[in-house]
């Protein structure tokens, strides 16, 4: 099972990208930053200074209609920023 699930494409993230050399992964719930450090510098051959996570909560909600209450949730992942070193880029968009 692969670490890295899929690149965080959003208007924040993309800023984030441009400015700050900063880029966000979905990945695996159990993987650590060392783990995440070593997949991000093998798949795109970068250097990774630093790497943040977060896990995200369950998010719930209820809707009261005429068929009755509609429950709905969704499921909790696990996020990742990394820092790359200064002058190196990972293009996002090659694989499109």
């Amino acid at each position: 099972m692969s670490i890295l699930i899929k690149p965080i494409i959003t208007e924040k993230a993309t800023s984030d990208s441009e400015l700050l050399n900063r880029y966000g992964f979905v990945v695996s719930p159990k993987a650590n930053k060392v783990q995440i450090k070593k997949e991000v510098e093998a798949t795109y051959g970068v250097t990774v200074l630093k790497v943040r996570t977060m896990n995200t909560r369950i998010g719930r909600k209820t809707k009261h209609t005429k068929t009755g209450i509609q429950v709905g949730k969704t499921s909790a992942i696990k996020k990742a920023f990394v820092q790359l070193k200064d002058g190196d880029t990972i293009d996002l968009y090659s694989n499109l």
